[in-house]
């Protein structure tokens, strides 16, 4: 699978930027659902995302997000790129799309990448293996970044298994450079119970929704809202995300945010 130089991106971004000048990603005229929608029902996805797709509700996210034509966007910790396929073709030809792994991303998702098959099938996606420290995003370049069920590993550790302690203030730091004016990150991840804050990130891979807006909002960035379109009422937040019994089914949360 190759990949593609950062500088190789961004001048393709900026030439798809100066060709949607007169018309911002963001116009009304847009029909967000039906985007959304034309995205999601895309020739060519494979069986497995197609599956997901009842689990993640990619047209409600996508319209929630307003992701629309002609944006660059920043998919980080994407893992095996099925939200970066969505937003490549929710973009369009004029849009890009940088999926963003650190490497124990990159070897969890290694049979998804392949499949992925980037950057050939997929032109306006590029992919970069970085580590947190350094996520090499353009400063002030990005309408939408996107950050799906990977908020509380800003709170895990592993060292001895490839995952460094990330530098949350620092990585939200980068996020918020990284946005335009009024860009948008969305932010989804499994909902842990409330008063636990982030101490179950490590344990459940959960963190507590209002913890995990007040220190978003402590970067800068301002809550525009959230959507109950992944809530599940049957999860009482007890188990890992990974227990079989309801692995797919968590509970989980899903906020907008915008860079004043």
């Amino acid at each position: 699978m190759a990949t593609l130089s950062i500088p190789r991106l961004f001048v393709c971004a900026a030439s798809a930027l100066l060709l949607s000048a007169c018309a911002s990603p963001l116009s009304p005229t847009v029909d967000l659902a039906q985007n959304a929608t034309d995205a999601v029902s895309h020739p060519g996805r494979s069986e497995p995302d197609l599956n997901r797709d009842q689990i993640d509700h990619p047209v409600e996210l996508l319209t929630f997000a307003r992701v629309t034509p002609g944006m660059t966007v920043a998919d980080v910790f994407g893992g095996g790129g099925y939200f970066s396929e969505l937003l490549s073709y929710s973009v369009g030809p004029e849009g890009q799309v940088l999926l963003i792994n650190n490497p124990a991303y990159d070897q969890y998702a290694a049979k998804g990448l392949e499949a992925r098959n980037l950057p050939e099938r997929l032109p306006n996606v590029t992919y970069l293996i970085t580590e947190a420290v350094d996520l090499q995003l353009p400063e002030g370049q990005l309408d939408v970044v996107w950050l799906s069920i990977t908020y509380h590993d800003l709170f895990y550790a592993d060292p001895d298994n490839g995952w460094p302690a990330i530098d949350r203030d620092d990585f939200l730091a980068q996020i918020v450079s990284g946005l335009k004016p009024g860009g948008v990150l969305l932010v989804t991840d499994h909902r842990a119970a409330t008063g636990q804050a982030a101490t179950q990130a490590q344990s459940l891979h959960r963190i507590e929704e209002a913890y995990a807006r007040e220190q978003i909002e402590r970067s800068g960035l301002q809550f525009s809202g959230s959507t109950g379109v992944l809530a599940n009422s049957d999860d009482d937040h007890s188990l890992s995300v990974f227990d079989p019994a309801i692995r797919g089914k968590t509970d989980r949360f899903a906020h907008k945010y915008i860079k004043p």
